[in-house]
């Protein structure tokens, strides 16, 4: 089977990458943290790969990991932005966002 290189390059670069808002929660202590990603899917992997490796920027967060499991942290997307969001508007949307999540669900920035 022969791969068009060319366009596999071009079906990568049109590829919708999702943005928007992510809420971290340990479900035993109602620690609630949120933040906000310019690419949600690599964010969920990332998060979860520091926290098994011991070393999440987020001390609270790592805490509960610590001493709680896997299963005691919840990880969920809130809100994703919509794929015609310009490309200049995106930083200051998720910012906005971010915070009223944030006041709404009484959580904490998961980086301040």
């Amino acid at each position: 089977m022969s791969i068009n290189r060319k366009q596999a390059s071009q079906d990568y670069k049109d590829a919708k990458i999702p943005r928007g808002i992510y809420v971290a929660r340990c479900l035993a202590t109602d620690r609630v943290w949120v933040d906000s990603s310019r690419n949600l899917a690599a964010t969920k992997n990332s998060f979860w790969f520091f926290l098994r490796a011991g070393n999440h920027k987020n001390i609270s967060l790592q805490d509960d990991y610590n001493a709680l499991g896997a299963d005691a942290i919840q990880y969920e997307v809130l809100e994703q932005l919509d794929d015609d969001t310009p490309t200049t508007a995106v930083t200051d949307l998720l910012k906005e966002k971010k915070l009223l999540w944030a006041e709404q669900l009484k959580a904490k920035l998961l980086y301040p």
